[in-house]
């Protein structure tokens, strides 16, 4: 484990093998850690540089990227702080190691985080693959996401997640002007192994 520049999160940092690769901004889900999708990150994109930043919400002890209400219902002014927090974040990284912007990789609450981020502060970030996630803000403002390339996998049985607002997610994106492929897998909330073969392709093809 890599860890040198003291930054506003607590984070794992690994450099990449490979020049030229965009980094990874890893993200993980409620109760999970900075250490939680370090191999999903090797897995999907090997030799490329690797950040993984702590939610620092605790619900229950777990952390989060932001607050919830209850299950599927957002704090959304939290959502908005700790979508810039993180984005503040990120800035402070690529000066500490002298990266390009990232590709966001997160899994349900961080995949949800980097879905605002995408909205609020779309510079912060390359692109992003967003595993199981929600419409962060129900009245996201319009912003200019022109030929930034997203792609969102969802479960058609996952029970956290309806269709229709990972459609509408979608919707929201192309409508910013974003390249968007969605794939809609036979799964449920959980990450199955067509997911880490569908993000490696995509991924080597930016």
């Amino acid at each position: 484990m890599t860890t040198v520049a003291r930054l506003s999160f607590t984070y794992r940092y690994e450099p990449g093998s490979e020049t030229g690769r965009p980094p990874l901004l890893l993200l993980h889900g409620t109760g999970g850690d900075e250490n939680d999708l370090i191999s999903l990150g090797h897995l999907i994109a090997p030799g490329s540089t690797l950040l993984s930043p702590r939610g620092k919400v605790l619900e229950g002890g777990m952390p989060r990227f932001f607050r919830r209400l209850a299950e599927g219902v957002f704090d959304e002014d939290d959502v908005r702080r700790r979508a810039n927090e993180l984005a503040d974040f990120v800035g402070e990284a690529r000066e500490a190691y002298g990266l390009a912007a990232p590709i966001a990789v997160g899994f349900s609450n961080g995949a949800n985080i980097a879905a605002a981020t995408l909205l609020l502060r779309p510079e912060a970030l390359a692109g992003a693959v967003l595993l199981r996630a929600m419409v962060p803000l129900s009245q996201p403002a319009a912003t200019n996401l022109h030929g930034k390339p997203i792609l969102v996998l969802s479960g058609a049985m996952d029970p956290m997640v309806p269709a229709t607002n990972a459609e509408r997610l979608v919707s929201l994106y192309k409508t910013a002007g974003a390249d968007v492929q969605h794939r809609i897998l036979p799964a449920g909330h959980e990450l199955s192994q067509a997911d880490i073969a569908l993000a490696k392709t995509w991924l080597a093809q930016q």
